[in-house]
């Protein structure tokens, strides 16, 4: 045991961990087809290490990692609540109506363009990209696949939709982060992402629009939609009062309720309308909510939509978590985060490199740290008294948090974010990566914006 004062990482010191990780999860889930959660501990031992070899103690190291864990604690309990929510709402019939009324209303040509708008419309209102997609995302999931579009497809139109709305919302935790780190006011903030998210939520919805017109109605697609229709029918009561409950959890969180409480309203409203709408036995609501509901009406399609949820289905995901942040906790005790952030900081010449090493230094954090909150404030302070030495406004860099930061963490299946969105649409983030449009152009017309100097605010 150490007393003696750590020392500062060089360069080398910071990525030998991060280029073990990016390796071993390259064999593990690319050779092996497994998961990030043995190469994440693996990343987290070898950090752990480095971090002893420069001096810091094992008492230090270990605080590092239990307090990066504690960041997604939250994160942790709303993924088991929506795990039981899920459970509940497929027991009850509420997923099920919202299937059902979705494949009679919505034509596969406009369901992408209408998923993304619907989700765009609700986390605008919520503030909540995690309560769109557990509430109105798991629906839609249900329906794209009814009408045979791929779900990797749907939930990139989920995700760009509910990002969208978290991004620009005065609601949103992120949208009032990002400006109080960088030192802006909030609506000049959102006035200003408009240039970077709007164009990027246009061009999204044109792409969704083309992409949706591969999926026209055939008449094969139309037997398979009313077979499905049928046998949702006769396995369920549906009812419109059935969409009380997601609608009653969309107001709660508009209205500022934590998402827990909500979350978990949501769920005991799907549990007591399963007793009064499908007579369910309490038993099986029970079951339902701690091992998911099983879908036995024999089709196969229905059965495949309808099996999931359960509080157990989310226990893989919160381990991730656990994993991720562990690695990231480590990483920024021992300084090794600082240590990368700093050589980056050193590269950036001029407004638009300025810009980009930003927006690229979010992304980064999602990836080594990884939760949205750390990819906001430790580039925010970071960059801060750059963006003062080169006179530009507090706004172009809270935009360039969000446009890198909140943007690029669903897309990285072990960050907080990604790990949600992939338990509760039930699609690796790495498949539905190349669809989630607006989350994958964003950063980059933001980065051109920085170079071509439009929209750039100066200091006057």
């Amino acid at each position: 045991m150490t007393t003696s004062k750590p020392r500062q990482p060089a360069l080398w010191h910071a990525l030998l961990p991060v280029v073990f990780l990016i390796f071993f999860l390259g064999i593990t889930i690319l050779r092996f087809h497994g998961t990030p959660h043995i190469p994440l501990i693996g990343g987290s031992v070898v950090a752990s290490i480095m971090g002893l070899y420069l001096g810091h103690s094992w008492k230090a190291i270990e605080n590092g990692i239990v307090n990066g864990i504690t960041i997604a604690l939250q994160a942790c309990l709303i993924l088991l609540i929506i795990g039981v929510l899920i459970g509940t709402w497929i027991i009850s019939g509420i997923v099920p109506t919202m299937i059902y009324y979705g494949l009679k209303l919505l034509a596969p040509s406009v369901f992408l363009v209408a998923s993304c708008l619907i989700c765009a419309l609700v986390s605008l209102a919520t503030g909540s990209s995690w309560s769109t997609a557990g509430t109105v995302g798991i629906a839609l999931i249900g329906v794209g696949q009814g009408l045979g579009i791929p779900t990797p497809v749907v939930a990139g139109a989920i995700v760009s939709g509910s990002y969208f709305g978290d991004k620009l919302s005065p609601l949103s935790d992120t949208t009032n982060l990002a400006p109080a780190v960088a030192g802006a006011e909030l609506f000049s903030h959102i006035r200003h992402m408009i240039y970077t998210t709007g164009p990027s939520f246009l061009i999204s919805l044109l792409l969704y629009g083309l992409l949706g017109l591969r999926y026209s109605r055939s008449d094969l697609q139309q037997q398979g939609i009313h077979h499905i229709l049928s046998t949702i029918e006769i396995h369920y009561n549906i009812n419109p009062v059935l969409l009380l409950p997601a609608l009653l959890v969309i107001a709660m969180v508009i209205f500022r309720i934590p998402a827990l409480p909500a979350l978990l309203g949501g769920a005991v409203l799907g549990g007591l309308f399963a007793i009064l709408f499908q007579n369910a036995a309490l038993s099986a609501v029970i079951h339902a909510a701690q091992t998911g509901y099983v879908s036995a009406t024999g089709v196969a399609a229905v059965d495949t939509l309808l099996s999931r949820g359960g509080m157990e289905s989310m226990l893989s995901t919160v381990a991730l978590i656990m994993c991720a942040l562990a690695f990231g906790g480590v990483m920024e005790k021992t300084g090794m985060l600082a240590a990368i952030g700093g050589a980056i900081l050193k590269m950036a010449k001029g407004t638009g490199s300025l810009v980009a090493s930003t927006v690229l230094t979010a992304i980064g954090m999602n990836i080594i740290a990884p939760d949205q909150y750390l990819a906001i404030v430790v580039p925010g302070r970071m960059y801060r008294e750059a963006y003062q030495r080169a006179h530009l406004q507090a706004k172009n860099l809270s935009r360039a948090l969000e446009d890198g930061g909140t943007l690029s963490s669903p897309l990285i299946p072990w960050n907080t974010c990604g790990s949600y969105m992939w338990a509760t649409l039930g699609v690796y983030p790495l498949a539905y990566l190349p669809f989630a449009f607006l989350n994958v152009l964003n950063p980059i017309i933001s980065i051109v914006l920085g170079y071509t100097g439009w929209t750039i605010a100066k200091e006057k």
